[in-house]
């Protein structure tokens, strides 16, 4: 196949920080190249200076496209030469419908007037032709992430797309809404059309990508052919080291009941004679780590939001105890103050404020764990956040980096560092490794295990099914709101938990 692009020796320098140092990437028409890497390695540094965020001159190397020198100025230039990149966090205005979304800043317009009967039209048929039959006058904020992904792919084919960047296409995806993007990913190349994908997702860059490039550390690695592809081959490259296990080994101890749920129930927050948690009871010991295992939509993020401080939900009922004895969980600072911990599945929205540097971040659950006589320490706050850094290994020249700048990985342990300086007993971590790459995952659940091993207890919600075998205890099963199941570490497996889940289903 002949050559669409080449990027020769693209160096990228930001304050005392080279983000790309001597990346040579090559892509041919019409293929799916993948591009992998840790967190921070500089993966979207490149596509960012492919698609023009980072302008000409701003870099070192050259690009060449379609056969001739590219020196973009913008994005808007990339975009009339057909590379469209599509980011992680979607570029859509969540008040507008699908059809004002999808010819924002393209608009089919004659003399400043809006033809929108055309566009409307034209709409309809790139949603058809992505696979999706909401009408273009829909309300993009009332779709779901799915959906709204597909509507960044029809935006970006109503631009006349050539190349198309997907940065974690599927990060924020359930796997009913994964499978169809990847599908159309290869009816996409069936019609001529070059995509470079960034995931963190092994199995899918397998399934769908032609060839692979890895880089470490702001350096391209190695580019493999589809028939060299492994998970293994490309975990060495990306680490550079093997993985043989990408479990840290525990020998579980534990101790007494720490947790206990019982009869939880609570209602959706809008929709009237919406149950949403019926009746769940579950326990967790001292120094064990236990999982929720279920479908996206079973209700695990919702029974973890309603116990920490009904943060979820109305019309709670049921019991916490803690060591036993019954404790008030009705508000926030209560959970807290009760011993309980609670690390979102939304770290960038829910988790962190991004704009503010590490040291608020890190004692913003326990601003009285900082302050005397009502007043902030700042020396105090300095330290504390420093001695986080340390402990969990963030990597960043200092406390006062802004969050915003921080790998998806790190990003990860300023946030379990603001849970660890309330000192819980109990973490309830919502899925704890969503969007970091393998390498960093392994440094979160040494993490975990260094904490139970303290003592500490963790309840551990997640979608990625060996991650539940590989570190959990025991493993409840939830679905439609109930606990289905339950099943030991030992005796788990994909199979039993899904069979526990699809028996249910039936039932219902």
């Amino acid at each position: 196949m002949p050559t669409l692009l080449e990027m020769r020796g693209i160096t990228k320098t930001f304050p005392g920080v080279k983000a790309l140092d001597n990346v040579n990437l090559t892509v041919e028409q019409g293929e799916i190249h993948a591009i992998c890497g840790e967190n921070g390695a500089g993966k979207s540094t490149l596509m960012k200076v492919l698609s023009g965020v980072y302008p000409h001159g701003s870099y070192e190397g050259e690009i060449v496209y379609d056969g001739g020198p590219l020196a973009l100025r913008d994005i808007k230039e990339s975009e009339a030469k057909g590379i469209i990149i599509i980011h992680q966090e979607l570029a859509l205005v969540p008040l507008l419908s699908i059809a004002e979304n999808m010819f924002l800043g393209n608009e089919i317009a004659k003399n400043g007037v809006m033809n929108w009967p055309k566009a409307f039209k034209e709409a309809e048929g790139w949603l058809k032709k992505v696979g999706l039959t909401e009408p273009p006058s829909a309300v993009v904020g009332k779709l779901g992430v799915g959906k709204q992904q597909l509507i960044e792919i029809a935006k970006a084919l109503a631009k006349d797309v050539r190349l198309l960047i997907l940065d974690e296409p599927t990060a924020a995806l359930q796997e009913n809404d994964s499978a169809k993007l990847l599908d159309l990913m290869l009816e996409l190349k069936a019609q001529g059309v070059t995509q470079i994908i960034i995931s963190h997702k092994l199995n899918e860059i397998a399934r769908v990508a032609d060839r692979v490039t890895v880089i470490r550390d702001g350096t391209s690695i190695s580019t493999m052919d589809k028939h060299e592809i492994t998970e293994d081959r490309i975990i060495r490259d990306m680490v550079g080291r093997d993985m043989a296990n990408r479990y840290p080994e525990r020998k579980p101890n534990p101790g007494d009941v720490l947790l206990e749920v019982e009869n939880w129930s609570c209602w959706h927050p809008e929709q009237v004679g919406r149950q949403m948690i019926k009746g769940v009871s579950l326990k967790v010991r001292k120094g064990e780590i236990v999982g929720i295992a279920g479908l996206m939509g079973t209700g695990r993020t919702e029974l973890a939001m309603s116990v920490f401080g009904r943060s979820y939900g109305k019309n709670h009922s049921g019991t916490v105890k803690m060591h036993g004895r019954v404790v008030d969980v009705s508000t926030v600072t209560k959970a807290i103050d009760a011993g309980l911990a609670y690390v979102t599945e939304d770290r960038k929205g829910l988790g962190l404020v991004l704009e503010e540097p590490i040291v608020r971040n890190v004692t913003l659950a326990n601003l009285f764990g900082v302050s005397k006589g009502g007043w902030l320490d700042k020396h105090r706050e300095t330290q504390v956040a420093d001695g986080y850094r340390k402990q969990m290994a963030i990597r960043t020249p200092g406390v006062q980096q802004k969050v915003v700048n921080l790998s998806g990985g790190n990003q990860q342990k300023v946030v379990l560092s603001k849970w660890l300086f309330t000192d819980p007993e109990v973490l309830i971590l919502d899925e704890p490794t969503r969007g970091i790459d393998v390498g960093a995952k392994f440094e979160i659940y040494s993490i975990m295990k260094d904490l139970a091993e303290q003592g500490r207890s963790i309840l551990m919600i997640s979608s990625e099914m060996p991650e539940l075998l590989g570190m959990c205890d025991r493993i409840y099963v939830m679905n439609e709101g109930r606990i289905v199941g339950e099943v030991s570490g030992a005796e788990a497996s994909q199979e039993k938990i899904m069979g526990m889940i699809l028996k249910e289903g039936r039932a219902a």
